[in-house]
């Protein structure tokens, strides 16, 4: 491909004119972003854009994030490499470029090939990741995160204010209003002033914590509508090593230190997360309007993910930062102008997907170093039979998902000591309330799965060859 732009290049021919004819990729990351909206089958959630994407588009109803926190989700996602227990490990400290620097990063790939790479708002967890991947510097929103001056206050003062907030302000008070706002102007701008296909990657905030949004869609929620999930308890015979103590929200100063929460202030979450839900699904509704309204829907690939599940409860858990299946289920939706619409598939599929993905519906090659599978065949035949399996981890735990089970394994990370196992049989235990592993009669299959859990877990121990399909610019 790049000879091909070469003697293109010496002939005095333009590439924008052969990248005329390749689709834009409008790629939307929504943080902590869970299926739990109308098209998932949470009927509880207000969610008009979400579903209505859903509805143009193949839900991927069984996708899975190969680690379950945002920085480590991200890069394994945005580079299709699968973490270790040394590389993609925490949120904050991996980067792309640090733990994979041989991996041909997603952005850079389509900036080499042609494509005007856009980044706004959280794409990879570090703005400075992958820097030279985009044509211009990436952009974050300035807004405040709260909107009240007493939570502003008091976040300055202490490094994090309350878990919630609820204001009579406009969308465009917090973050993702701001966003939208430029994702708007970027669309407008790269439809007057570029002849160049663009990836456009809109990195959405909520509804990761605070759970912080305009008033009008917590007032979606009645307080007396909102419950408490099914398996708010630890599941029967569960390793302590599968369980947490949700550090994240207790960093928040309305939150306890230690010890459950209040039936009360559980909900209070639930309804909180309920309202950033519908906080984002009008922000997203406004891009996705914007891109109809310039007449790009028709020539745009349009790919909304979340970097990986969230516990509302379940398991008396908060946060992210398991191998559950809520820890590890995330949101996939794929919308291109040549497959039909509205479809649902039940394959099994990984976040690290993605990227061949839309490598395969660009025209664009495939790097080496790409561990994922593209999955245009589904979109194509949803129903098409699909034998993978979802390989995921998180610190001391991985985890295996088949069709029908979810298989874990917990280890020390520094001596490698065996901390215990869980089985859940999605069959008969959709909501993982009771481990298995250690029945007599799951013997065998428990070693079956053990078996395939390490085959999975030694194909990505090593790094591949140290090289790269295309040069970074």
């Amino acid at each position: 491909m790049r000879i091909f732009f070469t003697l293109l290049a010496i002939l005095g021919v333009s590439t924008s004119i052969q990248a005329e004819n390749r689709p834009n990729i409008l790629f939307i990351a929504v943080d902590d972003l869970r299926p739990e909206f109308a098209s998932y089958g949470a009927d509880q959630i207000n969610s008009p854009n979400l579903d209505r994407l859903a509805s143009q588009a193949t839900q991927f109803n069984r996708a899975y994030c190969s680690v379950s926190t945002c920085g480590a989700s991200r890069a394994s996602l945005l580079t299709s490499v699968r973490p270790t227990p040394t590389r993609f490990v925490t949120a904050k400290e991996t980067r792309a470029d640090v733990d994979a620097p041989w991996a041909v990063p997603f952005n850079t790939h389509f900036k080499s090939h042609g494509y005007q790479t856009i980044s706004l708002g959280k794409i990879y967890h570090q703005a400075s990741d992958n820097e030279e991947g985009w044509s211009k510097k990436p952009w974050k929103p300035e807004t405040n995160l709260y909107a009240l001056q007493e939570n502003q206050t008091l976040a300055a003062a202490k490094g994090r204010g309350p878990s919630t907030e609820v204001p009579d302000v406009s969308d465009e008070t917090y973050p993702d209003g701001e966003l939208a706002l430029q994702a708007v102007n970027e669309l407008r701008e790269l439809t007057t002033h570029s002849q160049e296909p663009f990836l456009l990657a809109v990195g959405f905030y909520r509804p990761h914590l605070p759970f912080v949004a305009p008033q009008k869609y917590w007032d979606l929620y009645p307080v007396d509508t909102v419950v408490l999930p099914d398996n708010y308890r630890i599941p029967e015979n569960a390793p302590q090593a599968s369980l947490h103590r949700f550090g994240e929200l207790r960093n928040y100063s309305d939150v306890s230190k230690k010890g459950p929460l209040s039936d009360e202030q559980a909900l209070h979450l639930i309804r909180g997360y309920y309202a950033c839900v519908s906080y984002v699904d009008a922000q997203i509704g406004r891009v996705i309007n914007e891109l109809e309204r310039l007449d790009l829907a028709d020539n745009t690939i349009v790919v909304l993910w979340g970097d990986h599940g969230w516990n509302l409860g379940d398991h008396t858990l908060w946060c992210k930062h398991s191998v559950y299946e809520s820890s590890l289920r995330i949101p996939l939706i794929i919308k291109t102008p040549r497959h039909s619409a509205g479809q649902q598939t039940d394959a099994i599929v990984e976040s690290i997907d993605i990227y061949p993905t839309l490598c395969e519906l660009a025209g664009l090659p495939v790097p080496k170093t790409v561990e994922g599978r593209s999955l245009v065949p589904l979109l194509k035949q949803p129903n098409l039979a699909w034998p993978d399996v979802a390989f995921s981890r998180f610190r001391t735990g991985d985890s295996l998902r088949t069709d029908r089970y979810r298989y874990s394994e917990y280890h020390n990370m520094t001596s490698g000591k065996y901390l215990g196992r869980m089985l859940y049989d999605h069959k008969l235990d959709a909501l993982e309330n009771h481990n298995i592993a250690e029945r007599p009669e799951n013997k065998e299959l428990v070693a079956k799965l053990a078996e395939l859990l390490e085959e999975k877990r030694l194909a990505t121990a090593k790094p591949p060859s140290p090289r790269r399909s295309s040069p970074k610019k």
